[in-house]
C-alpha cells in the first residue's frame, strides 16, 4: 500500500535532489526521509531512487511514480478541501423526500432558512407517500424523508432516527350547504378561508358519501370509521387535496382531511368540523442513524424541527 505521505517525501527528494536538502524542506531529520523513502520502495517491490554520493537520481520506476504523484496529491488536496467544506456547511448536499402537504408547507420555511444560513449547501426534493418514503431512506435514494404514521407500532421506523416534528389532527370537511356546518365558530381570515363549525361525532356522517385521500389516509378513515360502528361509503379517493375540497364544495361528499393539508389548498365552499373520536397523525423526519452524522442532513433535521414549531 503506497501512503501519500511517502509520495510527498519522494516528491521533495526529486524536486531537491538529495536526501538532505529534502529534510531541510520538509522540516524533519536525513535518516527521517531516509527511513521513508526505504518504506516506500518496499511497497513498490522496486527501487525508485539511487544515491551517488551526495547526489540522488530516480530510476525509471521512480520518473513513473514521481509523475503520478503530482496528480495524486494534487486529487487528495482537492478532497481534503471539498471534505472540510462540507464539514463546516459551505458545501453539501441533502436529498428530501417529503408528502405533498409537508412539502406546501413545512419544507419551503425550512429550506429557505436553510439556505439562508448555509448558502452553500444544495438540496433537492421528491415527493413520496409513506411507506415508500421510508423504503427510499433505507435503500439509499434520498437523505431525510418526511413522512407520518397514525398511531403505528414504533417498530415501523426502530432502525431509522426519528425526529418527531409535530401531531397533525384530521378535522371533517363538508359543503358549505350540509346540515352540520351550521353556524361557524367564526367568520375565517378572508376569501377562500375555511370556518370552523361545530363539533360532531364521526358517526353523524355515517350515511354520507365520503372522498379519501392517499392509501394511509384511506385506511385510517376506514378504521375510524369502523370503530364507531360503520364502513364508510367511498365515492371517491384521491391523493391532490384541492381536489378533495373542489369534490367536497361541489356537495359529492364529504371528507377528513389533516389541517395541515388544509394550510395546503384554498379551501373554497367547505366548512370543517372537529371530529369525535379524534384522529390524529404523527409528522416526523426520519434519516439513517450514520446519516444523523453529515452537517448538511442534521442541519436539515434542525430545520425542519423549527419550522414545525412555528
Amino acid at each position: 500500500m503506497i501512503e501519500a505521505r511517502h509520495l510527498r517525501v519522494l516528491r521533495t527528494v526529486a524536486a531537491t535532489g538529495s536526501f538532505s536538502a529534502a529534510a531541510r524542506e520538509l522540516g524533519c531529520t536525513q535518516p527521517a526521509v531516509s527511513q521513508q523513502m526505504k518504506a516506500l520502495e518496499a511497497s513498490a517491490g522496486t527501487p525508485l531512487i539511487v544515491r551517488t554520493g551526495r547526489e540522488t537520481r530516480l530510476t525509471e520506476a521512480g520518473e513513473v511514480l514521481v509523475r503520478h504523484a503530482t496528480g495524486i496529491l494534487a486529487g487528495l488536496t482537492a478532497a481534503e478541501e471539498e471534505m472540510a467544506a462540507i464539514a463546516g456547511l459551505r458545501a453539501g448536499r441533502v436529498r428530501l423526500v417529503s408528502f405533498p402537504s409537508g412539502s406546501s408547507t413545512l419544507v419551503p420555511t425550512a429550506l429557505a432558512a436553510l439556505r439562508a444560513a448555509h448558502p452553500g449547501t444544495r438540496v433537492s426534493l421528491v415527493e413520496a407517500e409513506p411507506p415508500a418514503s421510508a423504503v427510499m431512506l433505507r435503500e439509499g435514494d434520498c437523505d431525510v424523508a418526511l413522512a407520518f404514521r397514525y398511531g403505528g407500532s414504533a417498530a415501523e421506523w426502530d432502525d431509522l432516527v426519528v425526529r418527531p416534528l409535530l401531531v397533525d389532527r384530521l378535522v371533517g370537511v363538508v359543503p358549505e350547504g350540509h346540515r352540520l356546518a351550521g353556524a361557524s365558530e367564526g367568520a375565517g381570515d378572508g376569501a377562500g378561508a375555511s370556518e370552523r363549525a361545530g363539533t360532531v361525532a364521526i358517526g353523524e356522517l355515517a350515511d354520507e358519501p365520503w372522498i379519501a385521500g392517499c392509501p394511509r389516509c384511506r385506511k385510517q378513515l376506514v378504521d375510524a370509521c369502523e370503530e364507531s360502528g360503520f364502513t364508510p361509503r367511498i365515492d371517491f379517493a384521491t391523493d391532490d387535496y384541492p381536489a378533495v375540497i373542489g369534490l367536497v364544495a361541489a356537495g359529492l361528499g364529504v371528507a377528513m382531511l389533516p389541517e395541515l393539508a388544509l394550510e395546503a389548498v384554498r379551501p373554497r365552499g367547505v366548512r370543517t368540523l372537529t371530529v369525535e373520536p379524534s384522529v390524529h397523525r404523527e409528522i416526523v423526519a426520519l434519516t439513517l442513524p450514520d446519516l444523523a452524522q453529515v452537517p448538511t442532513v442534521a442541519a436539515t433535521l434542525d430545520q425542519l424541527v423549527l419550522a414545525a414549531a412555528r
